[in-house]
């Protein structure tokens, strides 16, 4: 009897020895493919750096018509950049699966103060596990801190401001007098958006160069259906309202005796015919920081559909006179009508 549970045990004994030598295998087995998992990936971000070198060179150096438009210049590097940082994090991921050992090198310096001053800070502290000395001598002692900087964003959020004008009237009357707080002036009366959200609109456009369209695609991600009609509509009504403040600009750069004056090309639909036109942009500035000048700097823009004299004469009209800084286009040579 005492025979057969030895032999029992014994085999017990071998079956879990087996069982852990099978399970051992199979980690093992797994971390090997892990491994060249990560290592065909940076084999794939280096072939496709080493692609994207190549279409360079050829864009460079090649024949002429295999040389890159020059517009498109910046496009090849951004992607260059983009490869660099896939080739990046896949060798980190290759050389943590494999327990390899990056050669020393100096350490990176901290970004701590790289970040502007005026941005909030949070702090997120993080403890280890236990402040115990694994010696058993009790409670350690805080001696320092590592700090890191990351920039973080919060995404553009809506929101609904809910206006509430609370209605009052007299019982004693029979509700003859009543009090109501007058309705507050608004760009759109009776409309949809604040002051702010229109002010946010026209700046992505005119500023960030982002289109009504695209801007109505970035809403309806949020759930929230704005034409790119209407966008342009509340733009058209604060344009109007900002017309006195660019008047008084243009006021003001009249009586100016220095100013310098250019104007560019500017594409332009055509309602109805399918095709974009060449319109001009006009600009008027005076900027006196180069040589210690009072008055502070002012540009104004002025739109037209033609480059002709009439337009300069027409934008300097009333000017005191002075000095006009200006390219060699013989429109300014028009007499300009004080």
């Amino acid at each position: 009897m005492a025979s057969s549970r030895t032999s029992a045990a014994h085999v017990a004994d071998l079956e879990r020895r087996l069982a852990a030598s099978e399970a051992a295998r199979a980690a093992a087995e797994a971390a090997r493919i892990d491994v060249e998992t990560r290592l065909a990936e940076v084999e794939e971000a280096r072939a496709r750096l080493e692609r994207l070198l190549a279409q360079m060179r050829r864009a460079a150096f090649g024949a002429k018509s295999e040389k890159r438009d020059p517009d498109q210049h910046n496009l090849p590097f951004e992607d260059l950049e983009a490869a660099a940082g896939m080739l990046a994090a896949a060798s980190e991921a290759a050389d943590k699966a494999t327990g390899a050992r990056k050669k020393a090198s100096r350490a990176p310096e901290p970004n701590k103060g790289h970040l502007p001053a005026h941005l909030p800070r949070i702090e997120q502290v993080i403890e280890p596990d236990s402040t115990l000395c694994p010696c058993g001598c009790g409670a350690m002692q805080k001696v320092g801190e590592s700090r890191i900087e990351r920039l973080d964003v919060i995404p553009a959020q809506f929101r609904v401001l809910v206006t509430v004008r609370p209605k009052y009237v007299c019982r004693a009357c029979n509700g003859a007098q009543h009090a109501q707080a007058p309705a507050p002036e608004w760009l759109v009366p009776r409309g949809l958006p604040t002051e702010a959200l229109v002010a946010h609109s026209m700046v992505a456009k005119f500023g960030d160069y982002l289109p009504f369209d695209r801007q109505s695609e970035i809403y309806r991600r949020q759930g929230i259906d704005l034409d790119r009609s209407m966008l342009a509509e509340w733009s058209g009504r604060a344009a109007q309202l900002l017309a006195p403040v660019i008047d008084a600009m243009m006021a003001e750069l009249r009586r100016s005796d220095r100013l310098q004056m250019d104007e560019t090309t500017v594409p332009v639909l055509a309602p109805g015919t399918g095709a974009v036109r060449k319109d001009w942009l006009w600009v008027v500035l005076r900027d006196q920081r180069g040589w210690g000048g009072s008055d502070p700097p002012i540009v104004v823009f002025h739109h037209s559909p033609s480059r002709g004299g009439t337009v300069a004469q027409e934008i300097l009209k009333g000017c005191a006179g002075g000095t006009l800084l200006v390219d060699g286009h013989t429109g300014y040579d028009v007499e300009v009508k004080t």
